[in-house]
């Protein structure tokens, strides 16, 4: 069960899209966020003499989405300064530090090595490292204190638009209110949740779709990724999600079951047979 907690945000210089310095209420830790151009500036702030983690986020190649990249610094300006030479997809960075002492090497690579194996599960966003890290060996203490970090490291970046690490939001609402889209020979389960509509895994897709699917690049070049990346198996005449996935819409997700334009809204269904359309209007009334 999720616990609620407080962040205090402070812009450092005036400007929301500039530095923004995150804190957590009862935490050693936080944050740092600006855009890759502030780097020449920021990189002179103490905070960056640390040790920490840090994810660098970019829009991709082809213009579909975010590339991210995991890393760690002891400390952490040194490797900013040189991906700002060498890497460049991205455009800002979230660094996480802590007070002078708190962190070490094998700290971070901790941190790094469970960052870059959740975002791979998740399968939500493309990675640009290369390899996946060793976990570096730590005391049992040591091991709590950073499974403890990095619980409130994911807690807080939904709350700074980073979803990367997130394999299943939660529905909402007290409880899960099930849908299903039956059509075209497949049969797929979802819900409703604060990030989009979720498909869930074991929902079926067809094999085949429509030329008007195959127009739409976006949802075309997804559903090549999905299959790609594993999210999509195929199982006989159909696909089959292997994972929860989460979409931007409820249409978003009937196109990818159905592989052709459709709404989302009247696609689906809860058990009594009502459309989205219809329940949200009902629950709307109440």
């Amino acid at each position: 069960m999720n616990k609620p907690f407080s962040l205090r945000i402070f812009v450092a210089d005036g400007d929301p899209d500039a530095l923004r310095i995150v804190e957590r209420s009862n935490w050693i830790g936080k944050a740092l966020m600006f855009p890759r151009a502030l780097l020449p500036q920021v990189k002179q702030r103490d905070e960056l003499k640390q040790t920490g983690v840090y994810l660098l986020l970019g829009p991709r190649e082809d213009g579909e989405g975010e590339l991210l990249y995991i890393g760690e610094g002891d400390p952490v300006r040194p490797r900013l300064e040189s991906h700002y030479v060498q890497k460049d997809f991205w455009t800002r960075a979230i660094c996480f530090i802590a007070a002078p002492g708190q962190l070490n090497k094998a700290h971070v690579q901790f941190l790094e090595a469970h960052l870059i194996r959740l975002a791979k599960a998740a399968r939500r966003v493309p990675l640009d490292n290369a390899t996946q890290p060793l976990e570096s060996s730590l005391s049992e203490a040591d091991r709590a204190d950073m499974m403890v970090f990095l619980e409130n490291m994911l807690g807080m970046l939904p709350v700074m638009g980073v979803h990367a690490f997130e394999s299943s939001p939660a529905p909402i609402g007290r409880r899960e209110v099930l849908l299903t889209c039956n059509a075209k020979g497949v049969l797929a389960t979802g819900f409703e949740s604060s990030q989009g509509f979720v498909v869930k895994a074991g929902s079926q897709a067809v094999v085949v779709v429509t030329p008007s699917f195959q127009q739409m690049r976006r949802s075309s070049d997804l559903r090549q990724e999905l299959i790609e990346n594993g999210a999509l198996a195929r199982e006989g005449d159909v696909y089959r999600f292997t994972q929860d996935y989460v979409f931007s819409s409820p249409s978003s997700a009937s196109d990818m079951v159905l592989g052709t334009c459709s709404n989302g809204r009247l696609m689906w269904k809860d058990a009594k047979g009502r459309t989205l359309k219809e329940w949200q209007a009902e629950q709307a009334s109440v």
